[in-house]
């Protein structure tokens, strides 16, 4: 990929795909941005292309509003707060994604100046990756630059369609994601945890798999724990376990125990409770057979001590997914075991998103980690070895 030391863009016109998929909330005025995480991840990109006398052409999706404009998913909320991050840019919302008045906006813009499209989203050909609209994209623009590694699984028209049509290269977002995972999957400095948690072992199979082949010690959390447990011939009570899940641990016991691979660490203890409820009473289960009619919500005091252990010796740990129901705080203390060993490691710690990132900001951890992914389905398909479609379309091709 080319970078963006790379490129000459003073005065000239950059359309950047960022990643402006951000939580909404109701506000007195209409929708508020509840989390403005991954707009503060592009400004570094954003900045040193302003500094460089860019005219910036910002283009992004916003929710789901499968190919019809939605008022309520307009970009106007993100406009607002990009504003406030940046007092002293001139930033302007496009009346839509691409057309004439569009064209004219971006030609108008002097250098630093930003335009920021309306949700890609809203045209139908956004996520059929149409070349007719690829091509109504590209005439915004002279350089092509992709910043939004949360959508770089997605062969979409804004990360992969434009991308062949315009000198391209990579922001510093995408550019940082791609390497630290590449990294801690070719290079990793030894020895290196793995620590999967979540809800279902099917959702994250391939990453159990991946990390089977190339850690030292793989930790699994969170009710994907009781299909493991189930398939050792445990009592799971009314924990989440379906006969799918229990089929993919079974195979995943049996290649743990192969030679070459990754130790394997499962609970010993749980915290139970007869609803999943942060009313239900809970107590501690020494061991992991779980009664009728009780269900496990996270692990234990022992094991959580354990996995804190695997992890602060560790040269570098990825993790991914809670280990219970956190957001309740009777379930919580497993997870906020795990964040604080994290804290504490000596090796690189890295957090592959989602619920995982949400833990660290419900504990005030977000910033004591080494790297905090922005990706969701991304972060785990390139760390399941799946090629992404917007960082393959960045060839560095074109004169620039």
């Amino acid at each position: 990929m080319r970078s963006l030391d790379q490129l000459d863009v003073s005065g000239r016109k950059v359309l950047v795909r960022v990643d402006f998929n951000v939580p909404l909330k109701q506000g007195v005025e209409g929708s508020e941005i509840a989390d403005d995480t991954r707009i503060r991840a592009a400004l570094p990109t954003i900045e040193e292309l302003r500094g460089k006398g860019a005219r910036l052409v910002l283009v992004s999706h916003l929710g789901r509003p499968e190919g019809r404009p939605a008022p309520e998913l307009s970009m106007a909320p993100v406009v607002a707060r990009l504003r406030e991050l940046l007092p002293d840019a001139d930033i302007t919302l496009a009346p839509r994604v691409v057309g004439e008045e569009v064209r004219a906006h971006a030609e108008a813009l002097g250098e630093g100046e930003l335009l920021v499209l309306e949700n890609v989203r809203f045209e139908p050909g956004e996520t059929d990756n149409d070349p007719d609209l690829a091509r109504a994209l590209a005439e915004l623009a002279d350089i092509y630059v992709n910043d939004a590694f949360g959508a770089a699984h997605r062969a979409h028209a804004s990360t992969e369609g434009v991308a062949h049509l315009l000198p391209n290269a990579a922001g510093r977002l995408l550019e940082r994601e791609v390497a630290t995972l590449t990294e801690i999957l070719e290079r990793p400095r030894r020895p290196l945890v793995a620590v999967v948690g979540g809800a279902k072992v099917a959702d994250k199979i391939a990453v159990i798999d991946r990390f089977l082949e190339v850690a030292d010690t793989v930790i699994i959390g969170g009710a994907m724990c009781f299909p493991f447990l189930c398939a050792q011939g445990h009592a799971v009570g009314d924990s989440l376990c379906d006969d799918e899940d229990v089929e993919h641990a079974r195979r995943v016991l049996a290649q743990a125990a192969g030679a070459g691979q990754a130790d394997l660490e499962l609970p010993s203890d749980l915290i139970i409770a007869e609803r999943f409820s942060a009313e239900s009473p809970a107590r501690e289960l020494d061991g992991v057979d779980v009664p009728e009619g009780w269900m496990g919500l996270d692990i234990g005091p022992a094991t959580a001590s354990r996995y804190a252990t695997v992890i602060e010796q560790a040269g570098t740990v990825f993790w991914n997914g809670p280990m219970g129901a956190f957001e309740m705080t009777p379930f919580a203390a497993g997870t906020r075991a795990v964040a604080e060993a994290m804290a504490r490691a000596k090796g690189l710690t890295v957090v592959g998103g989602g619920d995982s990132a949400a833990a660290l900001a419900q504990f005030g951890m977000e910033d004591q980690v080494d790297h905090l992914s922005t990706g969701g389905g991304a972060t785990l398909e390139l760390v399941e070895g799946k090629p992404l479609p917007g960082v393959q379309a960045l060839n560095g091709a074109g004169v620039l």
